[in-house]
């Protein structure tokens, strides 16, 4: 009944031939936009208001933490309908993966080799992930980058944050500010795979100076590039703002509507080489022995989001945020399943059959609500923050059987599992900046996180598990001079199990504690930012290579574990016309003392590596902007070899690859008709480079070839990306 577990996931889920001189590139081929120090003081330019919705949760650079910042302006010319993960591939340590390989449907995100669901992410403050499994699923959201006014990626343990702990990155996302004069935008998109994106926008401004309306909506669809990997998808945001003297209230709704054919079977090697686009999802053999493929083997899934911000400043010193949201999800995945055990669905046959042809549907219905709540005191030496968040997650899992080729004497659409969880998390947090001196500052945080989760399932079994965890953090700055500033922290981190690994046997709760030091220069025309880390982990429940039926990965506690690690990123302003954004990471991953069942014995590997934790991650953008409406830019991302599991099988290892896109836009200033004309041009993949970005690896014991004996064989799938494609678009400002 692992299926069971497979609406789940995937629902509350829901991405070599190189040696290492081509990392060289990085600091000799091509950017992603101008960069220079104008574009960057332009990054600061949002309402002061807006920011402190997200200020509980971000920093700035006299806080310890390894961070980078994105605004609107700089994905603006690549925002052609791609998933926010794929926007970001080229910052520091980010691996993105797509099962669809264009980029559109289910899309994923790995941030020093830490998979998506220890990646926390939140929406102004507000948690995003789902509380079960964890993960992100930002097919539920397309096109929301049209509606963000910026993101902070903070790398490590990063500040305290609400919902689950951050394992290997935290993402906090904060919506558009509110417009003081009215404006609107049509925007529209088509691409390779039959992609295309329709985009309407709107702000009426502030009206009597108080009052605005703005919104969005959006449709997205693409075949795929693997075969039936097709997505249809819609989305809306509504956003009411009420500005005062020292009043910001904001009420937004926004959500999505996807239906995706399913691709997250993967292919094995032989595939790989003979028919890299094929997907045997819904495949069947009908009556006549033919093969045929089920034309509804879809992913549906509903989700909307609603918020109510109240920021009030009280003084010049003292500001307060409240907030409060719901967020609705319901939805389910279709499957053709041949030769189905009547008893595993609860149906009696009217014959002797005892299996039969079904079409059945797995069912997630979940809500979830809660609070968070911050208090801000600011002078010339202290900056603190106190506040804290509670949540609750009600969650139905449920399947149906919708259509069988032999009767039974059961009534179709009958429910044959009827599962329930729910989880609380509750936390406070208080933290602080103070200026010790001109030079150093230092940098306390303190957060109680308080988590019960309960579940009652086949998979499960009976759950009720409390955790109550102590996160510290502690660090301090250095300015060295106007110009070069040295930092250190200190960040413990503790996460509870999510429900897969319930499922797989009895999970111990995990710990980090991640050290960094970093050095950051900020020069005329050049920006450098160093970080060594080091990421110890206690228990870390490490993926093992294997995934559920819908492509969810499977985890394991492991014990001892560690990351070690060096990045480098830079922005570098070589002319007013030419600048370049290279980043790097070396890494190295391991498990310490690994055990692992292999020809029937318990085996002590030693040091293994970290699965799907690459030790070189770079990327690089070189743009050349002959004038302020035109810019090419070329985009580079190289990611080592890595393996999918973590006993170093050959079978295992996932090749590097090293990947080339090119942006261009050119916009017309108007100023009629129009504000602005934006043309959009993304080629992707120039090179056409055959790779894959992500996989899965399994071992099974064979009793069979050798009686009396058992021997561990092991096998490997493969989700391929799509060879050289395009996306172009026009945006109509007004």
């Amino acid at each position: 009944m692992k299926n069971v577990i497979k609406l789940q996931t995937k629902r509350t889920k829901p991405t070599n031939l190189l040696s290492l001189r081509l990392l060289s590139f990085i600091f000799l081929s091509i950017s992603f936009s101008s960069f220079s120090q104008e574009k960057l003081a332009d990054s600061t330019k949002i309402n002061q208001l807006d920011e402190v919705l997200v200020s509980a949760v971000r920093v700035d650079s006299k806080t310890p933490v390894t961070f980078s910042n994105l605004n609107k302006k700089e994905f603006k010319t690549r925002n052609l309908g791609q998933d926010i993960p794929i926007l970001m591939n080229y910052l520091p340590s980010v691996v993105t993966t797509s099962d669809a390989g264009n980029g559109i449907g289910y899309t994923g995100i790995r941030v020093r080799g830490s998979d998506a669901t220890r990646v926390n992410i939140t929406i102004n403050g507000i948690p995003y992930n789902d509380s079960e499994s964890q993960g992100t699923y930002w097919v539920n959201m397309p096109d929301f980058a049209s509606s963000l006014e910026s993101v902070q990626l903070q790398r490590g343990v990063g500040t305290s944050t609400n919902g689950s702990g951050a394992f290997g990155a935290s993402l906090n996302m904060l919506t558009d500010a509110y417009a003081k004069s009215s404006n609107g935008e049509i925007s529209n998109a088509i691409g390779s795979f039959n992609s295309r994106k329709h985009t309407v926008k709107f702000s009426t401004g502030l009206l009597n100076n108080h009052f605005e309306l703005a919104g969005r909506m959006s449709v997205l669809k693409s075949d795929g590039y693997v075969d039936r990997a097709s997505s249809d998808l819609k989305s809306y945001f509504l956003q009411g703002t009420f500005v005062g003297k020292t009043t910001l209230i904001k009420a937004l709704a926004f959500g999505g509507k996807e239906k995706t054919y399913q691709s997250w079977n993967g292919i094995d090697a032989a595939t790989l080489v003979n028919d890299r686009t094929f997907n045997s999802a819904g495949m069947y053999t009908d009556e006549f022995g033919k093969i045929r493929f089920y034309d509804n083997e879809t992913d549906n899934y509903q989700q909307d989001h609603y918020q109510l911000h109240w920021n009030e400043k009280i003084s010049e010193k003292w500001n307060t945020n409240l907030a409060f949201h719901y967020t609705k999800g319901q939805g389910y995945y279709e499957n053709y399943k041949e030769n189905a055990a009547f008893a595993d669905y609860g149906l009696a046959p009217v014959g002797s059959e005892v299996a039969t042809d079904l079409i059945h549907q797995k069912w997630l219905d979940n809500d979830f609500y809660g609070t968070t709540f911050s208090s801000n005191y600011k002078n010339e030496k202290l900056n603190l923050v106190i506040g804290g968040a509670y949540n609750k997650y009600e969650g139905a899992h449920f399947g149906k059987v919708i259509w069988a080729r032999f009767a039974s004497q059961s009534e179709l659409g009958d429910r044959y599992y009827n599962d329930y969880a729910t989880k609380t998390d509750g936390n406070i947090f208080a933290k602080a900046n103070y200026q010790l001196s001109e030079k150093i500052s230092l940098y306390g945080d303190l957060q109680l996180r308080n988590v019960n989760y309960k579940a009652d399932s086949f998979e499960t079994g009976l759950v009720n598990d409390n955790f109550n965890f102590f996160n510290p953090k502690a660090g301090l700055n250095f300015d060295i001079n106007p110009k070069n500033a040295l930092y250190f922290s200190f960040a413990r981190a503790n996460r509870e199990p999510n429900r897969d690994d319930y499922a797989s046997g009895t999970p111990k709760p995990e710990q980090l504690n991640d050290f960094e030091l970093g050095w950051r220069l900020k020069a005329e025309k050049a920006n450098l930012n160093v970080t060594a880390y080091y990421m110890k982990y206690k228990n870390q429940l490490v993926l093992t290579g294997a995934l559920n039926d819908v492509g969810s990965p499977l985890r394991e506690n492991v014990g001892d574990s560690y990351r070690l690690g060096l990045e480098v990123d830079a922005t570098l302003s070589l002319s007013n016309q030419w600048s370049i954004r290279p980043n790097i990471a070396f890494s190295d991953n391991k498990n310490q003392g690994y055990f692992f069942q292999k020809d029937g014995v318990l085996q002590n590997l030693g040091n293994t590596n970290i699965a799907f934790s690459p030790n070189v991650v770079a990327g690089n953008s070189f743009t050349f902007a002959p004038n302020k409406n035109i810019q090419i830019s070329l985009l580079s991302k190289f990611v080592g070899k890595q393996f999918m599991g973590n006993i170093d099988s050959e079978t295992s290892k996932l090749d590097s690859y090293f990947v080339n896109d090119l942006n261009v836009s050119y916009e017309i200033q108007t100023q009629k008709v129009f504000k602005s004309i934006l043309f959009s041009a993304l080629l992707n993949n120039i090179l056409d480079y055959k790779y894959v970005s992500n996989g899965y690896y399994y071992t099974y014991d064979d009793t069979w070839s050798t009686p009396g004996a058992t021997t561990t064989l092991d096998g490997a799938g493969y989700y391929p990306q799509a060879g050289i494609n395009f996306l172009v678009g026009m945006a109509l400002k007004f």
